[in-house]
């Protein structure tokens, strides 16, 4: 049966299911599967009490939705047929569309009707748990998500849905229509959930340039799941932005001793001994960068950066267009060619480079400002 029928077909399902959740509540009282309490009290174990007084569970859902849910959607029948109901709801009920930022909880993505990749995992984990399945968090491990702002890589991971159905995996995306080609999966428990989803939010906070919004959400991704690399690599970037370059050091090479093979951490510890002077160190990471993964355009935008401080430019564009042939559709590739390019005084070049990185991210702050800058009548 195809994910995408129609709102009518999923309207006759709905009433079939409303019936035969009469039938149920006729015979005896079904308890939904819940799982809240007992993450609860684990991370109440592992935080402060000022910071796990302000957590929240992000696949918990509000009496109010879980009635919404309850009404429509039956915990009988068999498991194949509850997951499509599920993804059906979801997609064809609540029409729920894709929005890149904020990352929601299940709750704020139910009601907004939108929401990314997680935002859709927590809701489909919440209202799959409530029809007695075992749904649980995946992270796909070969695609990542970076962003690169002020010489620094923001980490962000990406997660998918998992059942068991029959004794295979089987994984549940935002638009699961199209066809993905992820082949590393690595199911995770709910608390390293927790942690990727305090990750999304102290990493948008970051490229909205807010350190300090950042910090707590950090802090509680890292105190979830101490080892979560991700975490570790965006609370190093809170540290360095507000001065504590010792701090993020410290916290970087313990990082890195967990994830020796981390581009992210790697490129940022690299950034944190320049801050601090010590320029051999940093350059003896970039070279250990180059020979482990000549297919991160970071590295590339990172080099033409420092090449471009250094007032030489021809091997900053070189470094770019390295960039620009490991992965063209990044923005902070076209900004680095940008930057080149203004420096070179070839405006035109930079201002086409600038608006290919707005059709590739409207909302990039960098983008927009060097628009608005080229903008601006020159002479």
């Amino acid at each position: 049966m195809p994910v995408f029928q129609g709102f009518r077909s999923f309207q006759v399902r709905s009433i079939a299911s409303l019936l035969a959740v009469a039938v149920l509540v006729g015979c005896s009282q079904y308890e939904p599967f819940d799982t809240t309490e007992h993450v609860r009290e684990q991370y109440r174990d592992r935080l402060p009490a000022e910071l796990a007084d302000r957590v929240e569970i992000p696949f918990e859902l509000s009496e109010e939705v879980a009635a919404e849910v309850d009404a429509l959607l039956s915990p009988i029948g068999d498991q194949k047929k509850r997951i499509q109901d599920i993804v059906d709801y979801i997609f064809s009920g609540l029409d729920l569309q894709y929005s890149l930022l904020p990352t929601r909880n299940a709750d704020e993505t139910f009601v907004a009707r939108s929401g990314n990749c997680l935002s859709f995992v927590n809701l489909f984990v919440a209202i799959a748990r409530r029809q007695r399945l075992n749904p649980f968090y995946v992270e796909v491990e070969d695609y990542q998500r970076w962003n690169y702002s002020q010489g620094v890589v923001v980490s962000r991971g990406h997660i998918v849905a998992g059942v068991n159905v029959d004794g295979d995996l089987q994984t549940y995306d935002f638009l699961p229509y199209r066809p993905k080609s992820y082949k590393d999966f690595n199911p995770i428990d709910d608390l390293t959930a927790m942690a990727h989803y305090y990750n999304n939010l102290g990493a948008e906070a970051l490229m909205r340039e807010q350190p300090e919004v950042a910090e707590p959400y950090l802090v509680i991704a890292n105190s979830l799941a101490p080892d979560f690399e991700k975490a570790i690599n965006n609370l190093g970037i809170v540290l360095m932005r507000r001065g504590g370059t010792d701090e993020a050091i410290a916290l970087y090479e313990r990082g890195l001793a967990l994830h020796p093979d981390s581009v992210p951490l790697l490129n940022n510890l690299a950034r944190a001994y320049q801050n601090s002077g010590r320029q051999q160190e940093a350059m003896n990471l970039l070279g250990r960068m180059e020979k482990l993964n000549q297919t991160n355009p970071f590295i590339f935008v990172y080099r033409g950066e420092l090449a471009l401080a250094e007032g030489d430019n021809d091997a900053a564009l070189e470094f770019m267009r390295q960039a620009l042939r490991t992965d063209s559709e990044i923005p902070e590739v076209h900004l680095g060619l940008a930057k080149v390019f203004i420096a070179r005084g070839e405006l035109d070049r930079a201002r086409h480079h600038v608006e290919r990185a707005l059709k590739l991210d409207a909302t990039h702050d960098e983008a927009r400002r060097y628009a608005a800058m080229l903008s601006r009548p020159t002479g």
